[in-house]
C-alpha cells in the first residue's frame, strides 16, 4: 500500500508528457458584424452591393439583401476611408499609412507598397477618386498623396507640414480643394505646383467637404461648422444649420436636390443656402457617423454603427 501514492504520482507525470490532447469541435468564426466593430468608409459597387472599411482592418460587402460577408485583407489597422472606380477596381486606406487595392471587385486585397511616410504620425482619413484610376488620400502631418494606377503606387502631392488633412474635393479640370484641421481651405491642381491658401473666417477644424458640380460645394467640421462656396471654393459663407454638434461628413442627395451633414450624437441636417432642417435619426440610438453614401431612396450611414436612413426611419444593421 505504500507504493500506491508513488504510482499515481508516476502514471501522471507519465500522461503530462507523453499524452497529447486532442482538439474536439471546430473552430468558431466570427461574424462578419461585431458589436464592437466601427466602420469609417462607405463605397457603393455597380451591383448595387456595398463595401464597408473600419475596425481591425475589415472590409465588408453588404448585398441588397442585407446579407454580409467580410473579405480577406489580411491587415489589423484601422481603415479610414474606401472607394471604388469599377467592378473591379477600388482602394482602401486608414492607420500607420495602410493602404489596400483590389482589381477583383474585393475578391482579394493587396497592400500597396512604398507608401510615402512620416517620421511622425501616419494616419491617412479620406481617399477619393477620379478618372482613369486617380486617387489621392489625405491625412495626418500634410500628407496629400497620389495614385494614377488604381493605388498601387503613390507619390506626395504636398510636402509634409504639422496639419492634418481632413478631405479633399477633385474638381473639374485637375483643381483640387482641401480642407483640415484648424479652418484650414487651400486650393491646388493635381500638378501640386500652386496651392493658395482661402481665408474661410473659422478656425475650426474642417472634417470633410463635398462640390454637386464644378462651382457648388459645402464644408462641415466641428462644433456645427458649416461653409457654402458657389465659386470653386474661392469664398466660403458660414450656414447655421440648427445644430452645435461636431459634423463629420457632407453629401448631396441629388433626388431631393439638398445637401446632408452628418455628425455626433445622431444628429443630421439637410437644406441648402439658408434653408436648412436638423433632426436625430433615432433618438434610442445617439450614435456618431463619419460618412453618409446616398443611394436610390435615402443614405447609408457609417460609424458607431451602420444603417439606413430613408429620411423618417433609421434601420440599423445588426450583427
Amino acid at each position: 500500500m505504500g507504493l500506491l501514492p508513488w504510482v499515481i504520482i508516476a502514471t501522471l507525470l507519465w500522461a503530462g508528457l507523453f499524452i497529447r490532447p486532442q482538439p474536439v469541435g471546430g473552430t468558431i468564426v466570427p461574424a462578419p458584424l461585431e458589436r464592437r466593430d466601427q466602420f469609417y468608409g462607405l463605397a457603393l459597387l455597380p451591383s448595387g452591393e456595398l463595401l464597408a472599411a473600419g475596425s481591425y482592418g475589415k472590409i465588408l460587402k453588404i448585398a441588397q439583401d442585407g446579407s454580409i460577408s467580410r473579405l480577406p485583407t489580411d491587415v489589423r489597422n484601422t481603415l479610414q476611408d474606401i472607394a471604388v472606380w469599377d467592378a473591379h477596381h477600388a482602394v482602401a486606406v486608414g492607420n500607420d499609412g495602410e493602404v489596400l487595392y483590389t482589381r477583383d471587385g474585393g475578391a482579394s486585397w493587396q497592400q500597396a507598397a512604398d507608401v510615402p511616410r512620416s517620421e511622425v504620425a501616419n494616419k491617412l482619413n479620406r481617399v477619393r477618386i477620379g478618372a482613369e484610376g486617380l486617387a489621392i488620400a489625405s491625412g495626418e502631418m500634410g500628407a496629400l498623396l497620389i495614385s494614377r494606377d488604381y493605388g498601387s503606387t503613390w507619390g506626395r502631392l504636398r510636402e509634409e507640414e504639422d496639419v492634418a488633412w481632413n478631405d479633399v474635393a477633385i474638381l473639374d479640370g485637375g483643381r483640387l480643394v482641401l480642407v483640415g484641421e484648424f479652418g484650414r481651405i487651400v486650393l491646388g491642381n493635381l500638378d501640386g505646383q500652386e496651392w493658395r491658401d482661402i481665408d474661410a473666417g473659422t478656425g475650426t477644424s474642417l472634417m470633410a467637404v463635398s462640390f454637386r458640380d464644378a462651382q457648388n460645394g459645402v464644408a462641415v467640421g466641428l462644433e456645427g461648422t458649416v461653409l457654402e462656396t458657389s465659386d470653386a471654393g474661392e469664398s466660403w459663407t458660414p450656414r447655421d444649420v440648427g445644430l452645435t454638434d461636431h459634423l463629420f461628413d457632407v453629401a448631396w442627395l441629388g433626388e431631393q436636390q439638398r445637401w446632408f451633414v452628418t455628425g455626433a450624437l445622431g444628429r443630421w441636417a439637410a437644406g441648402s443656402a439658408e434653408q436648412w432642417q436638423a433632426g436625430i435619426l433615432d433618438r434610442r440610438n445617439l450614435a456618431w457617423h463619419v460618412r453618409a453614401l446616398p443611394v436610390a431612396g435615402g443614405l447609408w450611414l457609417a460609424g458607431a454603427d451602420i444603417g439606413h436612413w430613408d429620411g423618417q426611419q433609421w434601420s440599423r444593421l445588426k450583427p
